[in-house]
């Protein structure tokens, strides 16, 4: 049987989530299409320096919090991958006191990170040599050529650029195929002139909140405003007219029998809803998707994850 990896999004806000969903797996594995596995999960802890990709915001992570989820993640035998793909860091940042910790927590040969920037791979490589790493799909590598050039470097695997989506003949143009890493939920339209910019403006207010952190509030810097007509608003029912999107029917019947079988699913910053539908899209057999979310919302509404609000008593007369 093919294994079907998933590589699942959040280490902060989507963790109770991705936990209950390994429960999941682990107890009903009928209700899973073949061959899943829950490869990874990616994110970064806020209020990291190095991160990239999306903007967590002001909601600062204590020692405590990131010692427990790397080593709960851990113990179900599956890695964390830090995704500090940050475009604009200088030698100055790679001190980072609050990143360098993170790293050294999940220092055990299991973990990985997702690079972009030369400068803090080099340096990540030198220091922390016992993580695998990844290369980006920030980098918007598109050119077949350059793609192989990439997969042939020392990384586990290889982020696709979402426009090569389901061109199946450059693909197949594609050398280890099995370090090839596809995002198959993009919400961004194709073809987006705005993205790298995006990352751009999110590593910009990322520092500038940092440097806020230090001032008093008539100090501090405003955030720059990003908005988009796309993204801000897209969900799993709304992209599949895309020609980057990725169908389950695509993942099994197109891309696992080429050998490409490592799946991203993004959504760090998503609703909690929108991901739940989006996992269950995905990874669970149709017949199974209602039973399965039914069982997995009562178990977020026991811990306490949903709060289901009943209405309050009122008087009469």
């Amino acid at each position: 049987m093919n294994k079907v990896k998933f590589h699942l999004p959040g280490l902060r806000y989507n963790y109770p989530l991705n936990m209950f969903w390994i429960s999941l797996l682990e107890q009903h594995p009928e209700y899973f299409r073949e061959g899943v596995e829950i490869a990874s999960f990616f994110g970064a802890f806020p209020l990291a320096l190095w991160n990239g990709g999306r903007f967590l915001g002001n909601d600062q992570c204590d020692a405590g919090f990131v010692k427990n989820v790397v080593k709960s993640i851990n113990a179900k035998g599956i890695p964390i991958r830090y995704t500090f793909t940050n475009p604009l860091l200088t030698e100055d940042d790679l001190d980072d006191p609050f990143c360098n910790f993170c790293m050294e927590v999940g220092d055990n040969g299991m973990n990985e990170v997702l690079v972009f920037s030369e400068i803090l791979e080099k340096y990540l490589r030198e220091k922390y040599s016992s993580y695998h790493f990844n290369s980006t799909t920030c980098k918007e590598i598109r050119d077949v050529e350059a793609l192989n050039e990439e997969m042939n470097k020392d990384y586990k695997y290889v982020v696709l650029d979402y426009n090569l989506n389901n061109k199946w003949d450059l693909l197949e143009k594609v050398e280890h195929k099995e370090k090839l890493e596809v995002l198959i939920n993009a919400c961004c339209v194709p073809d987006c002139k705005r993205r790298g910019d995006h990352y751009k403006n999110i590593a910009i207010n990322q520092r500038t909140t940092l440097e806020n952190r230090k001032l008093p509030k008539d100090k501090q810097k405003p955030i720059k405003p990003w908005t988009c007509e796309y993204g801000d608003k897209n969900c799993i029912y709304t992209i599949q007219e895309y020609s980057t999107f990725v169908s389950p029917e695509m993942i099994w019947e197109k891309y696992v029998p080429m050998g490409i079988n490592n799946f991203k699913i993004e959504g760090r910053t998503g609703n909690l809803f929108s991901l739940i539908e989006t996992y269950s899209f995905y990874m669970l057999k149709p017949e199974k998707v209602g039973e399965a979310r039914l069982l997995l919302l009562r178990n977020l509404e026991s811990s306490g994850i949903i709060s289901v609000n009943k209405p309050r008593p009122g008087r009469w007369p």
